[in-house]
């Protein structure tokens, strides 16, 4: 299986810990294999901050466009239970 990602074995995870991903980090996510499958991605410290940030900006930008929108609606619990139950 021939991949663009920056890859390691699981099994060389396994036998050598996170010593097998330091370097691999240095370039970008790394993509874990069993059986030549993706089964997880590690990212480094830095990149899962950013990740999360850019995750929070995006949910923000939706808020502010769905109150622009008039899509929001203020009420109470009960109101919203019978609204959709209704």
């Amino acid at each position: 299986m021939s991949t663009p990602f920056n890859t390691v074995p699981a099994q060389e995870v396994k036998r050598r810990g996170v010593a097998a991903l330091e370097d691999k980090l240095r370039r970008g996510p790394v993509h874990v294999l069993r059986r030549n499958q993706p089964v997880c991605v590690v990212l480094s410290e830095k990149a899962f901050e950013d990740l999360l940030t850019e995750a929070a900006a995006a949910r923000l930008e939706a808020s502010r466009t769905d109150m622009r929108k008039g899509r929001i609606r203020y009420g109470s619990a009960a109101t919203l239970m019978r609204e959709v139950n209704e």
